[in-house]
């Protein structure tokens, strides 16, 4: 698992639209002809993971002392600070020393944040004429998201967060640090297979020479009033199916020698999911496909809207090298021709994707029963970001309906036996269900192993 921390999530059209996340710093900034500077980054990004704020700013005041004009350097400096919290120290260290011309706007982007976090309104907007006065098209969207944003801090009247909260860093426990930020997490294996990690050479299956990488992400949710509210409180039917989709995509695609997958899920500020109110923008997948190690070949994005019981759902297929849109499937349903309309879905992204299974590892079949499936996957995910503390205990919920599907899937394939264990083994260890009774599995040997490891 990742953290995607490092790029923006198109902002939300809806009034409660959340602030992007910071700009990417590069993945391994560039050394000086010293060879200095990338080891000292990545030494202050690490302080700074461990909490130690002192020890990360002496290291940056020695790395800019040297290389304070190099545009690099200024926005990993900017993003580590950002995406750790500490609001005011991008504004001392890398608002004194930014010029638009020379650094671009990447850095400007993170300044433009860091103010938008401590409520210096005035500071926010000349940043943002800066950035508007560049004239890059890719960057609109973005910015009218940001001017959005601003007019509504304006518009709320509250004082900037110094005067507010007194003097001191705002990294971790000061009110700027729950700026509202979504931050992507990347899942890269099958969601059921995490708790499952000593067994993974009997489980995962072996990839070709030069697979291609493909990432698919969380879809928008349109048609959702007042989103902001929505996304605060426990999952939705429609809000699982924004996550498990991608999901379901991403395992189908691990289990082919010819591809590594990921799926982009989007968590707002550790408390509660994010909901998307647009589709991404092409500015979100050129830095989502600059921020993902090795790089992207093909990203899939969509948007899903509900219309009392029934969906109807758009997906898009991006090739990343010349940022185009190879190909667009549109799929409805009702609850009576789900597993239909969702089979043949899965059955023509395989197709156009030249998808072939590997013959090694647990084998892989589509599920007879998509939804329960899907059900399955989504609870799962939040389960395991429950353990990991990006979910709150009271935004962990597991409907009957998923876990009673679940169970009944459970012998259909050696993959919904494990589902179902480690899905129902997550239920106990977070209290969502007593005990359960038996349920049928797979009598294979993995299985069995999977029995034993969890208990």
């Amino acid at each position: 698992m990742g953290f995607f921390d490092r790029f923006s999530a198109q902002p939300s059209r809806s009034p409660a639209a959340p602030a992007p996340a910071p700009t990417p710093a590069p993945a391994e900034p560039a050394a000086s002809t010293g060879g200095g500077v990338l080891p000292q980054l990545i030494a202050a990004r690490q302080r700074l993971e461990a909490k130690d704020l002192p020890g990360a700013l002496t290291i940056y005041e020695q790395v800019l002392a040297v290389a304070g004009d190099r545009a690099d350097v200024l926005v990993t400096i900017s993003a580590d600070l950002g995406i750790n919290g500490f609001f005011r120290e991008i504004v001392e260290l890398v608002a004194p020393r930014y010029d638009a011309e020379r650094h671009g706007p990447a850095t400007g982007l993170n300044l433009l944040q860091a103010y938008l976090a401590l409520r210096h309104t005035d500071a926010a907007q000349h940043v943002l004429d800066i950035l508007f006065s560049l004239q890059r098209p890719e960057l609109e969207e973005r910015l009218q998201g940001f001017s959005n944003a601003l007019a509504e801090l304006i518009h709320a009247g509250l004082p900037p967060l110094e005067a507010a909260d007194g003097a001191g860093a705002t990294g971790g426990t000061g009110a700027a640090a729950e700026a509202p930020q979504i931050n992507f997490v990347s899942i890269s294996k099958p969601i059921w297979f995490y708790g499952l990690e000593p067994l993974a050479a009997e489980i995962l299956p072996a990839k070709g020479a030069a697979p291609r990488r493909v990432a698919f992400t969380q879809l928008a949710l349109l048609g959702v009033q007042d989103l902001g509210e929505v996304m605060k409180q426990p999952e939705t039917e429609a809000g699982r199916l924004t996550r498990a989709l991608p999901l379901w995509l991403a395992e189908t695609f691990y289990f082919s020698p010819h591809y590594l997958p990921i799926a982009v899920i989007g968590v707002m500020n550790q408390r509660h999911y994010a909901l998307l109110g647009a589709e991404w923008a092409t500015s979100n997948l050129r830095q989502l496909a600059e921020t993902t190690e090795g790089g992207l070949d093909y990203i899939f994005t969509g948007a899903l809207r509900q219309t009392a019981a029934d969906y109807e759902l758009v997906l898009r297929v991006w090739e990343v090298k010349k940022l185009r849109e190879r190909k667009t499937l549109t799929v409805r349903w009702s609850p009576a021709t789900a597993e239909t309309e969702l089979t043949q879905l899965h059955e023509q992204i395989r197709t156009f994707m030249e998808w072939s299974p590997e013959k090694s590892g647990v084998p892989y079949a589509p599920p007879a029963r998509p939804t329960a499936w899907l059900g399955l996957l989504g609870s799962s995910l939040s389960l395991f970001l429950g353990d990991r503390g990006l979910l709150p205990k009271e935004q962990l919920v597991l409907p009957a309906a998923v876990i009673d599907a679940a169970a009944d899937q459970a012998m259909t394939t050696e993959a919904a036996s494990l589902g179902w264990l480690t899905l129902s083994s997550a239920a106990r260890r977070h209290g969502l269900v007593g005990s359960l009774a038996a349920v049928q599995v797979r009598p294979t040997a993995v299985v069995s192993q999977a029995q034993q490891l969890l208990g």
